[in-house]
């Protein structure tokens, strides 16, 4: 059972993980604007995980016998000045969704709610995968100055992503 503090905690994650995923999406929609089919699936496969995050977090306060709760999501921006400006939104905006995930943790200890801290201890290990993630793509981009024949190779390189279900996987 979640206490009333845990479960409006996690359904305001259930909120910014589903506008995590609007944003991601937006982001696809710039680079296909922007001839940049590799970069534009990158960021589809990352709208495709923030929506299944959200609905890990659902479907967990849903098992935990609590009332999910769907918010209105906030309007992503649709334009940035290039592609390096992207991925420092996206490093600044996974670190935003880290501190938040952090915070579940602490509310989740401060409840001594021991099922949802070991359910977010996933949430841990995959925001320090996700900002690796954008750090290394955004420090790609800073070397090829966002440009060029290296920044093509870049977009040919992401195209190969390929989406994991997290709802399929034992979490």
């Amino acid at each position: 059972m979640l206490t009333k503090k845990m479960e409006k905690a996690l359904n305001d994650q259930i909120n910014a993980e589903f506008f995590s995923a609007f944003l991601y999406l937006s982001m696809s929609a710039y680079f296909t604007r922007k001839n940049l089919p590799g970069f534009a699936h990158w960021m589809n496969i990352q709208y495709q995980e923030e929506s299944a995050h959200a609905m890990l977090f659902f479907n967990y306060v849903n098992e935990r016998g609590g009332k999910a709760e769907l918010k209105a999501i906030e309007k992503p921006d649709l334009e940035w000045k290039d592609s390096i400006k992207v991925f420092e939104a996206v490093l600044k905006h996974e670190q935003k969704v880290t501190a938040l995930i952090n915070n579940l943790v602490d509310i989740s200890i401060l409840e001594k709610d021991h099922a949802t801290n070991n359910k977010l201890q996933w949430f841990v290990a995959e925001q320090v995968e996700e900002e690796a993630n954008a750090s290394e793509i955004l420090e790609q981009l800073k070397i090829v100055e966002g440009k060029g024949q290296g920044l093509l190779l870049l977009d040919r390189e992401l195209k190969t992503r390929v989406f994991v279900n997290p709802l399929t996987q034992a979490i």
